[in-house]
């Protein structure tokens, strides 16, 4: 059992939320006050993306993560800042011809994932760390050992945190492999991203197999989506991880209750509280994670 809880705020997520609840965050102006607002509430790390302010999808644009980042930096509250580098992943194939990507196709290779990172040099960004199919329908997620290669050393020579994030167990065979060869500094930062369609479900057998396959001195944390997203606080902190909750992952607290990134928080912070745990202040992650301590 984990008995120092980092908990994770998840703000916004790429995924087409938005219709869907009026609390999920766009601009970087409501990003930010998300973030805040839920670093407030008990979150030591918020996890960002940002989103395209006119149709509300997810973007790779820099300017977006440049204000949005500023304003988190310039509020008087303390906050390990986790940027998304999985942005320019997504192939859209055609169904009679498969050669020919289509509308929602966003692929770059390693490299062009990351000049938000390069900019802005936040504790954390993310590294997913495998490909997959991604839902219904002719969707694909690209991230191929080569790019990931080159991703993990570019990240490692900017001396931030990479999270590896892990939607299967293939992912985590590689991810540990990555560690093998020196390309993640310890400890390793591990995100076990549960029932995602189709990756690894929110299983506790399958949970507890991937934890047991993570490499000596791992620091992991775990999400499910959905109404899941609060019982998997628990299970993680019963097999001694961390937590991630927010609406790129959730957007109810209960039936047809629509949820905000700090009314997710708060409710982690009392399911960590009613385990017999603490709540992780940022300096106690940046200890747990090998982080600088913030300027």
């Amino acid at each position: 059992m984990n008995e120092n809880v980092i908990i994770t705020c998840a703000v916004t997520g790429a995924a087409d939320t938005v219709s869907r609840s009026e609390h999920v965050p766009v601009t970087p102006e409501a990003i930010a006050d998300s973030a805040i607002a839920a670093a407030r509430a008990g979150a030591a790390i918020v996890h960002v993306h940002v989103r395209d302010i006119e149709t509300g999808q997810g973007s790779r644009d820099v300017a977006l993560y440049r204000e949005t980042v500023r304003l988190i930096r310039a509020a008087d509250v303390d906050v390990v800042l986790n940027l998304t580098a999985g942005m320019g992943g997504d192939l859209v194939i055609d169904d009679e011809d498969p050669l020919k990507p289509v509308d929602g196709t966003d692929l770059v290779n390693g490299l062009q994932r990351l000049p938000h990172v390069e900019e802005l040099l936040p504790d954390i960004c993310t590294l997913d760390c495998g490909s997959m199919n991604f839902g219904e329908g002719q969707q694909l997620y690209i991230s191929t050992p080569d790019m990931l290669r080159t991703g993990a050393a570019r990240i490692q020579e900017l001396g931030v945190k990479p999270e590896m994030e892990i939607f299967d167990t293939g992912h985590l065979w590689f991810a540990t492999q990555l560690v093998k060869e020196g390309l993640i500094d310890p400890p390793p930062m591990f995100q076990l991203c549960m029932d995602v369609p189709y990756g690894a479900p929110a299983d506790p057998l399958t949970l507890q197999a991937m934890v047991n396959r993570l490499p000596e001195g791992a620091v992991w944390a775990a999400f499910a989506l959905g109404r899941k997203q609060m019982p998997w606080v628990a299970q993680a902190i019963l097999l001694g991880g961390h937590v991630r909750v927010g609406l790129e992952d959730n957007l109810f607290l209960s039936r047809g209750v629509k949820a905000t990134n700090e009314q997710l928080v708060e409710r982690a912070v009392d399911l960590v509280g009613n385990l017999g745990s603490r709540v992780a202040t940022p300096d106690d992650a940046r200890e747990i994670l090998g982080l600088k301590a913030r300027a």
